[in-house]
């Protein structure tokens, strides 16, 4: 299934005032488990930067994170960055209509030619690196991006069912991922590969998270690359499903789970 064409349009959709951008991203931080996760830790690592910081949203798509990080605290300065050269521009011109301009910067970039050396107290990469082959260079570039005692956040799938595959002969839900998830061994090899400590690895989207994520993206993507015409449905299936899909959420949170779908993964620059 393609995703890509499903955020790009919806990112044209919800530009069209920043009233209907705040409301998206208030449902994405509701709906999407993965910003249950992260937002939790992101609460955790920002009580050591309770000044001025300077954070790198690794991957920024629509600009969800960029736009939580830019209200935690008002002296961080957040730069995005992506491949995708209209959400880039949908960014710059949301953050700047906010009067954020002064504290925001986004830019197209390829991962793996960042090339920045002890600048970001924090990088975030969320839902970034099953897209990217080379991710031992992506890996050192944000290890060299990073200052020293700096943080690196990455939600990512596990290879326990991530991208709905859990079999040799699956290939992953999302066409654009070029690997299926990792395993925990070799996320955190690669990450002591590239210079980092202090690595904590725990698995995310166990069953409720699991159940929770068919509900609010797998059937609705699956339904938006059958025909375009779903979208007219869609607002009456989140009526239905989106309470059901909240309560898993609130339940994968909070709960320790031996295996999941999911990672998140933290590390740190010594």
């Amino acid at each position: 299934m393609q995703y890509e064409p499903v955020k790009n349009i919806l990112g044209k959709i919800f530009s069209r005032s920043t009233v209907l951008r705040r409301a998206f991203y208030f449902l994405v931080d509701l709906l999407l488990l993965r910003t249950w996760h992260v937002r939790k830790k992101l609460n955790k690592i920002a009580a050591d930067f309770p000044g001025r910081a300077v954070i790198l949203d690794a991957g920024c798509g629509l600009g969800q994170y960029s736009w939580r990080m830019s209200r935690m605290n008002r002296n961080w300065e957040i730069r995005g960055a992506d491949i995708n050269e209209g959400q880039i521009e949908e960014c710059r011109e949301f953050f700047g209509k906010m009067g954020l301009g002064d504290r925001t910067d986004f830019r197209v970039l390829d991962l793996t030619a960042l090339d920045e050396t002890s600048i970001y107290d924090l990088i975030l990469s969320v839902d970034v690196m099953e897209h990217i082959g080379d991710d031992a260079r992506v890996f050192g570039n944000f290890f060299n991006a990073l200052k020293k005692g700096g943080y690196l956040l990455i939600s990512t799938p596990s290879d326990m069912g991530g991208s709905d595959v859990h079999g040799e002969d699956e290939h992953s839900f999302i066409d654009e991922h070029v690997r299926d998830g990792y395993g925990m061994d070799d996320i955190r090899g690669k990450l002591q590969d590239a210079g980092f400590s202090d690595i904590e690895i725990k698995y995310t989207y166990g069953k409720p998270g699991s159940i929770s994520w068919r509900l609010s993206m797998k059937y609705p993507i699956m339904m938006l690359n059958a025909s375009y015409l779903f979208f007219i449905i869609l607002p009456f299936y989140y009526i239905i499903f989106f309470p059901v899909s909240v309560i898993l959420n609130i339940f994968d949170v909070n709960m320790i789970h031996r295996t999941g779908t999911g990672l998140l993964v933290t590390a740190r620059k010594k």
